[in-house]
């Protein structure tokens, strides 16, 4: 049986595949393969199944399922002659996306740094904070400062982001 997730749910190797797409064909296989069945089903293409929607379910998701295929193609010695897939502008955010609010970005924050990489994270802060003092102690008082530590927490919001996991 392949590892692949997307050859689980029978669906072709792209990053750009919608909800839907996944979603009916997870269904399909659900439907097919269910523990419940009358005929008692398949329960290990319904588990493969299961976890393979796990996977693909979101487009991060997606998108790091192909690119773990894409660097064991790599390893494996494959040549990559298939060029990346365009994936369209209007699908980034999606049309029943909420709008971003303030207030629910901050609430979702602690759960985003959960699931996303806390300690790289972390050590990006612990970078900003220590070039902050280190400014500080080097050029008191100087117009430079502020601008100095604005651009310190600058770099740390645009590459920190990275670092969390995406909106729910």
């Amino acid at each position: 049986m392949s590892t692949s997730p997307f050859a689980a749910l029978g669906l072709p190797e792209r990053p750009d595949l919608d909800d839907e797409q996944v979603r009916a064909a997870w269904r399909a296989i659900a439907a097919a393969t269910h523990p419940d069945r009358p005929d008692g089903g398949d329960l290990a293409r319904y588990t493969a199944a299961s976890a393979a929607y796990a996977e693909l379910r979101t487009g991060w998701g997606r998108s790091e399922a192909y690119a773990d295929l894409a660097a064991r193609a790599a390893l494996d010695g494959e040549p990559d002659t298939a060029p990346l897939p365009a994936i369209p502008a209007e699908a980034h955010p999606p049309s029943g996306a909420p709008p971003w609010h303030p207030l629910a970005a901050a609430w979702q924050l602690p759960a985003r740094i959960r699931r996303g990489r806390p300690r790289r994270l972390l050590l990006r802060a612990v970078i900003a904070a220590i070039l902050s003092l280190a400014v500080l102690r080097l050029i008191p008082g100087t117009p430079a400062a502020p601008a100095d530590i604005t651009g310190l927490v600058t770099w740390f919001a645009l590459t920190g982001r990275k670092d969390l996991a995406p909106r729910a």
